[in-house]
Formats: structure tokens, C-alpha cells, sequence
């Protein structure tokens, strides 16, 4: 099947969105503090990345796909402004995101030190994340832009990452009835996978175990098929994943390349790359197939969370 069939798909993601901030620290030019007995972070260099349901919108994009909407909440902050400013330069339409007065914007900010000889360490981050539930005003406004676009996407990807975070449990009614009115939705949720019906999950294999019980992934991914009444899939790192359609569990394999690897942000790229071609009328384990090729395809962009492009992703198949 040809990759232009994605040229007319349409996509929303809604969930958790983030901005993950580096700050670059050359400590040869670190003098130590006057008031202070330490020595400062001189920062040279900053870089701005979504994550989180960003970085699965931005993998989204990268396949170029007709359009791809974001919907989550950010707050009054400048950080806020920064996520969507990034957001935008890599596609994604932020016209739907709910601005909550008072409410951290979710940033992850990691001081990356490097001395005379070039290698970077990393130091403790600093997380700026929600620490109370979403208020009723932003709920309200994040399930009335959720009504709004559900008509026109061909698929909707759920990010549900935070404890508290903006899938709260109105917001989990409203996803979970629209699946069971026959929308495509995928949903990959860190802690609350068992609560959803009517959608595809894509849990890895710790995640559906916890869900399920079941140590076994092709049994863990069956009952999962009949928790959900849909279509289930499970991760297995670098064995692949095991897709259940109609009570049959099918193990597709990973694709391996040698060389260094970073797995951080592979699980956005294989939700990301499954909703995009199984939306474009590509078959289960088809679309996992290719989901598996992306995932590959940013394993190994060591450093940051990266992308996989629609020729990147063929040319790891072919």
C-alpha cells in the first residue's frame, strides 16, 4: 500500500503535552560564586522540544499527514508559550489548547554539564508539573474542544501520562463513548490502562501486566481484547509487539539495526506511526509493522526524542 494514503488522514492528540528544556552548561567557564561556596552553571546553549503528547504530535507530523490538532492544557506561564511555539514550528495546530490560570505548564528542564573534554552528564532535572486535579472551568473547556473535533479526525490518540493530568474521569467518559460509537481511538495511559473500553490500548508489557495480571504478553494482550471490545496491543521492547484481533494474538516482530540506542520517546513514535497507518486503511499488524519500523528509526537518534519520516520508515522495512 502506498505511503500517499496518508496524505488525507487527519489526527488529534489530546493528554499530557510538555516542554522538554535543555540547558547546556560549559563548565570551563564556571568561576566560584562570590556569595555563595558553589560554582554556577554558565549556560550556553538552550533546546526546546515537545514531549510528552507533543512529542507524539510532532511524530505525527513527521509523517505528514493532512492535519494533526492538539488538545490538552498548558498554563498562563511563559513555559506555556514556549510548548506552543514549538509545537507550531513542527506542524501541529495548538488552536484547541486550553490556557488554565494559575496551573504549571508541564516542563521538564535537564542542566546537561560538559567540560574541557566535550562529554555531557546530565544533573538532576527540574519538573514543573501539575500538582493538584484540573479544575472544573479548564475540564469543561478541554471535553467541549474534545466534542468539537472528534467529527473532523480520522483518529484520536489519548496521551493519559499524569497523575494529574488532564484525562480526568469526565474526560475518560467522553473518549470511551466516542469509541464505542465507532471513532478510531488509541490510547496509551502509564497507570490507568484498565479503566478504558471501547478504545485500542497500547500498553508496553509492564503496563498490561499490571493491568491484566497476566505476566504473558499474548495473554495479557487477549485480555485486554476482551476488557476493551476492541482491538489490543502490547509492546515488548526490542521483540516487537503482540496485536489481538478477534481473540487471535499475533507477535510482530521489531526491526534491529546495529549501533547505539536511546529508547527515551519510542513508545510516542510506535502510538504516533499505529494511528496514522491504520487510519490510512492499513491492516493491524500492518500498521504495527510500521509502527515497529519508526520506533527503530528513533532508537537510534541517541540524545533526543527525534522523529521517524515516511522514507526514514520505508527505508527500515525495505
Amino acid at each position: 500500500m502506498s505511503f500517499e494514503k496518508l496524505n488525507c488522514v487527519k489526527a488529534a492528540v489530546i493528554g499530557d503535552f510538555c516542554l522538554d528544556t535543555y540547558w547546556y552548561a560549559d563548565m570551563t567557564k564556571s568561576v566560584l560564586s562570590r556569595e555563595t561556596p558553589h560554582y554556577p552553571l554558565p549556560i550556553c546553549r538552550e533546546v526546546m522540544s515537545p514531549g510528552g503528547a507533543g512529542n507524539v504530535a510532532a511524530n505525527i507530523s513527521a509523517l505528514c499527514i493532512e492535519k494533526v490538532y492538539a488538545i490538552g492544557v498548558r498554563g498562563d506561564d511563559w513555559r506555556g508559550d514556549c510548548l506552543e511555539k514549538v509545537l507550531i514550528e513542527n506542524g501541529v495546530d495548538t488552536s484547541l489548547f486550553v490556557k488554565s490560570e494559575g496551573r504549571f505548564t508541564n516542563t521538564y528542564i535537564k542542566p546537561m554539564k560538559y567540560g574541557y573534554s566535550g562529554q555531557c552528564f546530565e544533573s538532576a532535572r527540574l519538573d514543573f508539573e501539575a500538582q493538584d486535579a484540573l479544575d472544573e472551568k479548564s475540564e469543561n473547556e478541554l471535553l467541549g474542544r474534545l466534542a468539537f473535533v472528534a467529527d473532523k479526525v480520522d483518529v484520536i490518540c489519548v496521551c493519559d501520562q499524569m497523575a494529574h493530568g488532564c484525562i480526568t474521569e469526565k474526560v475518560r467518559d467522553m473518549i470511551c463513548e466516542l469509541g464505542k460509537s465507532g471513532k478510531r481511538i488509541i490510547v496509551d495511559s502509564r497507570d490507568r490502562i484498565g479503566l478504558y473500553k471501547y478504545v485500542t490500548v497500547k500498553p508496553n508489557e509492564i503496563e498490561a501486566a499490571r493491568a491484566t495480571g497476566f505476566e504473558n504478553e499474548e495473554e495479557s494482550v487477549k485480555a485486554l481484547e476482551k476488557e476493551t471490545c476492541r482491538p489490543s496491543i502490547v509492546t515488548c521492547g526490542d521483540r516487537g509487539c503482540y496485536v489481538c484481533e478477534d481473540g487471535c494474538a499475533t507477535l510482530v516482530p521489531a526491526f534491529i539495526r546495529e549501533g547505539e540506542i536511546d529508547f527515551c520517546g519510542a513508545g510516542d513514535t510506535f502510538l504516533s506511526a499505529f494511528a496514522c497507518f491504520s487510519a490510512a486503511g492499513y491492516k493491524m499488524t500492518d500498521a504495527a509493522r510500521h509502527a515497529n519500523a519508526a520506533s527503530c528509526v528513533t532508537v537510534h537518534k541517541v540524545g533526543t526524542t527525534g522523529t521517524a519520516s515516511r522514507e526514514e520508515i520505508e527505508k527500515t522495512i525495505s
